[in-house]
C-alpha cells in the first residue's frame, strides 16, 4: 500500500513513521509514505499557499492551486481524503475500508480553512477526527495513517490481539485490561480472570463490552 500525505509541514511525520507499527510495516515493505510539501507547488518567490477570504472574515484560507497541482504531481489512486472538521467522523469503519485500497492520500489544511473547492473538485471525500479543531491537518492525518496501517496483513506480529481490539469485528468497545501483579495499592484484578475457567471468562468479557458500548452510546446522545 501507498500512503500520500500533502502538508506544509512535511517533516512533521518523519519521526513519527518511523515508529512503532508505521515504521515496522514500512521496513517490511507492507507501506510506502509519499510526503508531498504543498509549498513545492506554488509559483512565487514567498511560496504562497493561502490568502485572505472572499467576502471577509478573519483568518486566511489555503489556496486550491497547490493542492490540485499536487494531485497532479502524484497521479494517486484510490481515495484523497481531506482532513476536515466538516468531514464525516473518522470509525473503524473508514479506516478497514482504506486498507483494502492500492492507495491512501490525505490532504492536511492548516490555517483558518482551505478553498472549498478542493473539497468539492478534488477530494473524493471529507474526514474529521473529531469535534474539535486542531491547528492542522497533520495529527489528524497520522490517526488515519496508524488506523489504517495497523490493519494491513503483516503489520502486527499477534493477529488474535488486534482482532480483540475495541471496533475491530462487531463494533462492541472491547473488555479492560489486567497484568500483574494481581494486587497493586490494595486495587485487585477480578477474580474472575485469574479462575482459569475460560467460558466464565468469556461471558465476563462479553458482559464487560457490551455494558461499556452501551455506557459510551448513552453518553454520546446515541
Amino acid at each position: 500500500m501507498r500512503i500520500n500525505i500533502v502538508s506544509i509541514f512535511p517533516d512533521f511525520f518523519d519521526g513519527p513513521l518511523r515508529l512503532s507499527i508505521p515504521g515496522r510495516a514500512r521496513e517490511v515493505g507492507l507501506v510506502q509514505y509519499r510526503l508531498a510539501d504543498l509549498r513545492s507547488y506554488t509559483h512565487d518567490k514567498h511560496r504562497t499557499v493561502d490568502d485572505r477570504p472572499y467576502g471577509g472574515g478573519a483568518g486566511m484560507v489555503m489556496k486550491p492551486e497547490p493542492f490540485f497541482e499536487a494531485i497532479d504531481d502524484l497521479e494517486p489512486e484510490g481515495p484523497i481524503v481531506l482532513l476536515s472538521a466538516r468531514g464525516h467522523l473518522f470509525r473503524h469503519a473508514d479506516a478497514v475500508r482504506y486498507s483494502v485500497e492500492p492507495e491512501l492520500t490525505l490532504l492536511c489544511g492548516h490555517y483558518k480553512d482551505v478553498d472549498q473547492r478542493v473539497a468539492d473538485h478534488l477530494a473524493t471525500e471529507e474526514v474529521s477526527i473529531g469535534d474539535y479543531v486542531l491547528s492542522g491537518g497533520e495529527i489528524a492525518a497520522l490517526v488515519v495513517t496508524d488506523a489504517v496501517v495497523r490493519l494491513l496483513p503483516g503489520a502486527i506480529g499477534d493477529h488474535d490481539a488486534a482482532a480483540t481490539d475495541s471496533f475491530y469485528d462487531d463494533g462492541l468497545i472491547s473488555a479492560p485490561s489486567y497484568t500483574r501483579p494481581a494486587n497493586y495499592r490494595g486495587h485487585s484484578v477480578p477474580e474472575i480472570l485469574r479462575s482459569g475457567a475460560h467460558e466464565e471468562i468469556a461471558a465476563w468479557k462479553e458482559e464487560q463490552e457490551d455494558n461499556l458500548t452501551r455506557e459510551r452510546e448513552r453518553g454520546s446522545g446515541g
